[in-house]
């Protein structure tokens, strides 16, 4: 009887390798061509005003899944009692579960496509916050985009029990606040700025 043949731990590194760098050239390939039809894209992905509530989507299957499963870390969830605190868990799960993703070109992913890929820039991570906010039974969720010369800031805010809890994926943080007014002057908006907020009912120019 023959020995069959072995393959040594180099054998192995060396497939692991090659395995890699075709990965690694193939991801080339893929943001080259990105890039090289990045204004076509672009032109398609562009959403209008009135296109901006169809990203939110609180009742699509894989957002109330998950929603289902951050009720189901409270015993017995209601509303009043446990809201605030699964507001948290989602915001946790959103910031620190959804691996960042960086594209040479504007592109929106859907909420269900985020969670798919657990992937996702701070938009599509806003918009996937706000859509399991609503889910988790508070309609009043909604994403808040501030621009102003080049820079773009982007946040979820809601109102509970009288306040409003401000989220912002981009540093991590969450912040109670006293009122919308309050939070409209954490904005600093100026003649320079534009701002708008929308959620899956609603999109309206605050600034």
């Amino acid at each position: 009887m023959e020995d069959e043949p072995r393959h040594d731990d180099s054998d192995i590194i060396d497939s692991q390798h090659a395995s890699l760098d075709k990965y690694m050239r193939l991801n080339s390939v893929y943001l080259l061509v990105l890039s090289k039809y990045k204004d076509y894209i672009e032109e398609k992905e562009e959403l209008s005003v009135a296109e901006l509530p169809t990203l939110v989507t609180p009742k699509a299957p894989m957002v109330t899944r998950k929603a289902a499963e951050i009720k189901g870390e409270f015993e017995n969830y209601d509303y009043d009692a446990n809201f605030y605190d699964a507001s948290l868990k989602a915001f946790d799960f959103v910031s620190k579960s959804v691996d960042d993703l960086s594209l040479p070109l504007e592109f929106w992913l859907m909420p269900e496509e985020t969670l798919h890929f657990m992937l996702g820039d701070i938009t599509d991570k806003s918009i996937l916050l706000c859509s399991l906010l609503i889910a988790l039974g508070n309609p009043s969720a909604k994403v808040v985009v501030v621009s102003r010369d080049s820079m773009r800031n982007i946040y979820v805010y809601y109102e509970f029990s009288g306040h409003i809890v401000m989220m912002d994926m981009d540093n991590g943080s969450h912040t109670d606040l006293g009122s919308r007014d309050e939070m409209l002057g954490s904005f600093k908006l100026d003649d320079e700025s534009t701002a708008y907020e929308f959620n899956d009912q609603m999109y309206v120019d605050i600034g």
